[in-house]
Parts: structure tokens; sequence; C-alpha cells
């Protein structure tokens, strides 16, 4: 029994070393998990295949990356899937940004709840549901009628991750004191003005949690360009391809590490710019 209570009069002592204990068991899994996945990611996509049997080689070799890199067909796939990722992280903040302002600081609380509501109602749906529903609408006999292709995903895309967008800069704005919109307004700031030099500075740190899951989802996401993309083909699409057909894993995890790359670049611009330390 004194064991007992030496132990957890230690532990109340010691606040960090009871947060430690606390998390050790999720940091656990999260380091084999997700860091150990990501370890065999990379080992793999420096092994290549035999071109006869098929079988995987367990040499090192930078064959992969230089294919990646000098084949047109993979840095054009590569750039469109960062121009997709970037478009519709753009489209969903021009729409998300309006909507979370006006949830914020003009519905009353009743409403607000109501909006919230309605905005996760769409995330209860299957993603697959959602993605037919547009290749429907957007069918030669569908409501739309515009086919599919390009514009087809990125449409697509944006209104999948639409509610990630939202939902963080609506939880900014929310955080947003009304006394500094009405000493704006107090000091002769107009409307503009006072988004530039107040709301925008403010709540930029929630745009940044937005679009790092529109950008991130976007990046890696192959089924709805399988869905309403047409003939296009995006990064995921190309390491669905050579983990399936063409039975080529070591250039898949190639393929797989540049979408990675780009968000550790991403997150390392929006980390200069302090938004991820005001999150």
């Amino acid at each position: 029994m004194s064991l007992k209570r030496s132990a957890a009069a230690t532990l109340h002592r010691h606040g960090r070393l009871r947060l430690s204990l606390l998390l050790s068991a999720p940091l656990a899994w999260l380091g084999i998990a997700y860091l150990g996945s990501l370890a065999a990611l990379f080992v793999t996509a420096f092994w290549t295949t035999d071109s006869f049997t098929g079988d995987l080689v367990k040499a090192f070799t930078w064959d992969n990356f230089r294919d990646l890199v000098t084949i047109d067909v993979y840095r054009t796939v590569a750039l469109r899937s960062v121009w997709v990722a970037a478009a519709v992280t753009v489209i969903d903040l021009i729409i998300a940004f309006p909507m979370a302002f006006a949830m914020a600081k003009l519905a009353s609380p009743r409403a607000q709840r109501w909006l919230v509501i309605l905005v996760l109602t769409p995330l209860w749906a299957s993603y697959l549901v959602k993605a037919y529903a547009w290749r429907v609408l957007l069918s030669s006999d569908g409501l739309l009628g515009w086919g599919y292709g390009l514009g087809a995903t990125v449409l697509t895309l944006s209104y999948l991750w639409l509610p990630y967008m939202i939902l963080p800069i609506y939880a900014g704005l929310e955080r947003l004191p009304d006394s500094l919109l009405e000493a704006a307004g107090d000091l002769g700031a107009r409307g503009w003005r006072t988004f530039r030099t107040v709301v925008w500075p403010l709540a930029f740190p929630a745009v940044v949690a937005g679009s790092i899951f529109t950008f991130s989802l976007s990046l890696g996401d192959y089924i709805t360009v399988k869905i309403v993309g047409g003939k296009s083909q995006l990064i995921g699409n190309v390491v669905y391809d050579n983990i399936g057909a063409a039975n080529n894993l070591p250039f898949a995890a190639a393929v797989a590490t540049v979408p990675v790359i780009v968000m550790l670049l991403y997150l390392t611009a929006v980390r200069r710019t302090g938004a991820l330390e005001n999150l």
C-alpha cells in the first residue's frame, strides 16, 4: 500500500512525468504506425523490381527517382497534382471565408448551431456516394452536363473538402473579439481596411489550418480522379496503377514520396510566417 502511495505522490509532484506516462502509449503507436510506415516507404523507394520475373530486388538504386525526374509524363503529373491541390485550396478559401465570417459574426447563437450542423452534414455521407453523385450531375445527360476531366475533378474535390476549410476559419473568427471590429470602425476604418489590417492577420492561422487539410487531401486523392477525371492522371493514380497493374511497388513508393516532400515544403513555408505557432 505504501508503494502505491509513494508512486501516487511522485506522479502528483511531477506533472511532466505524469503527462509522459499518459502519452507514452499513443506516441509509441504513432511512432510505429506512422513514422514506421514512412520509413518503409522511403526505403522501398530505393529498391527495384526484376524486369523478367517482377520480383522485388532489395538493392539500393536511384533509378526510380531518376525516372521520376527525367521522364516528362511523371513531371507533368506531379505539377498537375500540385496545381489541382492549389486550385481546390483557393476555391475553398474564397467560398469558406465569407461563410465562416457570417456564421461567426453575423448569425445569432441559435443560427450558428444550425449552420455548423449544416456544414457538418455532408461529412456524414460516404465519400464514394458524394463522388458518384457529382459523376451523375456532370455526365452528358446529367443536370449540369459539363462532362468529365480536370475541371470536374477540381469542382468535386472543392465540394468534398469545403467543410475542412470552413470549420477551422469559423473557429478562428469566433475567437476574434467584436471589440476589435468596433474599435476599427470607431477609428474610421472602412470594411476593406478592417478586413486587411484586423480580420485577415488574426484569422490567417485558421486559414493555414484549413489549407493544410484541403491541400494535402487533394494532393493525395486518386478516387475522385478515377470517378470524374476522365483521362486525367494525378499522383495518386500513378501510385495506384504501379501497385496494381504494373506490379512495381518500388516506383510507386518513389512517386508517393512526392506529396510527402511537397507537404513538408508547404509546412516549412507557413511555419516561417509564424502561423503554426498561433494555431
